[in-house]
């Protein structure tokens, strides 16, 4: 297992060591002592989710906030998907910045996405099946969220708006500038 830094503090892509043969392939998915060896963090996952979205599903910008604030380690089981996060944390160097990348069941990359960041992504294959690992447990009252569009955080999606299949509860999320004024 590798980790790469990426541009936003505190956030790691996750390279498995993947094992190849006639027969097919195999992976660690996670391996807590090795992944504390190459990122230097040792969470506690605590829970494990599964999305499975047609081609063009946007799904996203989601967090949890305060005490129930939810650091991810995410990845594609099948199909592929433009994940995207951005960093919410007011303190953070990064604040405010955004990375995307192109997580699929070929490269099998995964993105380590600490507590305080937004998290959305695009299903790019006919369907993704999408799972992550969370670090506390799901709570309702606690979830929030910005607009995937959002004017402030421009981020580009690289696919036709009118193709997207947005959630109303998503397309009625707020502005970054609301949240963060």
């Amino acid at each position: 297992m590798q980790a790469e830094e990426t541009p936003l503090k505190d956030c790691f892509l996750i390279k498995p060591s993947v094992f190849t043969d006639k027969r097919g392939i195999f992976l660690e998915s996670y391996h807590r002592k090795r992944f504390a060896e190459v990122t230097g963090i040792e969470d506690e996952f605590v829970q494990d989710n599964q999305s499975v979205s047609k081609f063009g599903v946007l799904r996203g910008l989601h967090y949890q906030t305060g005490e129930f604030a939810q650091a991810k380690l995410v990845r594609v089981i099948h199909g592929k998907v433009l994940d995207v996060v951005v960093d919410l944390r007011p303190d953070s160097k990064t604040f405010q910045k955004t990375y995307k990348v192109v997580l699929d069941d070929n490269n099998l990359h995964q993105l380590y996405i600490p507590k305080g960041f937004g998290h959305g992504f695009l299903t790019l294959s006919e369907t993704s099946v999408f799972a992550y690992k969370c670090d506390k447990y799901y709570t309702p009252g606690a979830e929030s969220g910005i607009i995937y569009n959002d004017p402030t955080l421009n981020i580009q999606w690289d696919f036709p708006e009118e193709k997207m299949i947005i959630s109303d509860k998503d397309m009625q999320q707020p502005t970054f500038k609301t949240l963060f004024k």
